[in-house]
């Protein structure tokens, strides 16, 4: 087999694709790690299409109602946070076959040390790799195929996820190279803002989690204006008032923390809040950015229970987006059963 060679970025129009998988309640990591941005970058004259990855949460059982729920409510926060379904394409990956069928050409493109080297599989699988889904194994070329169906060349990704975004980068590669075609192109991972990485309110080593079994770890989009001022009050920190440098936070992660949620609720750097907070107390610093927190994330969450009292429109706009994202998918795959010598003969 060929080298591979890298195909030429200025052959493909520029896309944003994204996805968050519908397993839980989103947070204030999923805001500001996620949402906050992809609403900014629907002002860039850039197409963007967001996605409920529904196909990946279930590579571990799910209950069919809760899923449902899920999937709706993750759909209602990216609405409520600004995602205007007219300018991006917003749907729920169930709805579009292409996923699945792409995905499955993947498979047969990747190959197993590439997957076996995925940390996240390790991380969730523990002891029990027997016992874990194939799907489980194999959804990294599914989150492949999520993006390469409309030849997405840029991924808004946290740290966490930039493994599988260079496994659908060797993916697009090998695809390119093995059928001598300038086809896929090869994806940027979109990494930037203050707090692209939000850690827990517990433990600022640790990621700020829906998993977490403490509640008091989090901010839920579905909170109310007390429970997050409290939260916030109750959010571990340490005796020291704040430095004057950033430097000085270098060994403080619950400190940093803070400081880095603050600088992206108020659009700052972390830079600018260290000047503006040099030598204050936590006690004055939490309430700041307790009536921060309030007034950025008040809204959506009214908004979201607004949007979920009628989940007939959200499906509504899930399938208008589905349609939407199918019109872009379904020649590219069809293109790609060509290219790999699929007959293709039946007409509807």
């Amino acid at each position: 087999m060929a080298e591979p060679v890298q195909t030429p970025q200025a052959s493909f129009p520029t896309r944003i694709f994204s996805g968050i998988q519908p397993s839980g309640g989103l947070t204030l990591g999923n805001y500001l790690g996620a949402l906050k941005r992809f609403v900014e970058k629907q002002d860039e004259g850039i197409e963007t299409i967001y996605c409920m990855v529904d196909m990946h949460a279930i590579t571990v059982w799910q209950d069919p109602e809760k899923l449902r729920q899920q999937t709706r409510e993750g759909a209602a926060a990216f609405i409520a946070a600004g995602i205007d379904p007219a300018r991006s394409i917003l749907f729920n990956q169930s709805q579009v076959s292409a996923h699945v069928e792409l995905g499955w050409i993947f498979n047969c493109i990747a190959r197993m040390g590439w997957m076996s080297r995925m940390t996240q599989f390790k991380d969730k699988a523990g002891k029990n790799s027997e016992n874990v889904s194939l799907g489980l194994f194999a959804y990294p070329s599914l989150m492949a195929a999520d993006i390469l169906a409309y030849k997405a060349t840029h991924v808004p990704v946290g740290e966490d996820q930039k493994q599988h975004l260079e496994l659908t980068r060797d993916i697009a590669i090998k695809f390119n190279n093995d059928y001598g075609v300038n086809f896929f192109p090869v994806v940027e991972p979109v990494i930037e803002g203050a707090a692209t990485r939000v850690m827990s309110l517990r433990d600022g080593t640790k990621k700020m989690s829906k998993s977490d079994p403490s509640d008091q770890s989090r901010i839920n989009l579905t909170d109310d204006a007390d429970t997050i001022a409290k939260k916030i009050r109750k959010a571990k920190t340490d005796p020291e008032p704040l430095p004057d440098t950033l430097d000085g936070l270098k060994d403080r992660p619950e400190a940093r923390n803070l400081v880095n949620i603050y600088a992206a609720l108020a659009g700052h750097t972390p830079e600018q809040v260290i000047r503006d907070y040099a030598g204050a107390q936590f006690g004055s610093f939490k309430p700041a950015l307790a009536d921060l927190a309030v007034a950025k994330l008040e809204p959506i969450t009214l908004e979201m229970n607004r949007l979920m009292q009628d989940p007939g429109e959200i499906d509504h706009i899930l399938g208008q987006g589905a349609a939407r994202a199918d019109a872009i998918a379904r020649p590219i795959v069809d293109q790609v059963y060509d290219i790999i010598g699929m007959i293709r003969s039946r007409r509807d």
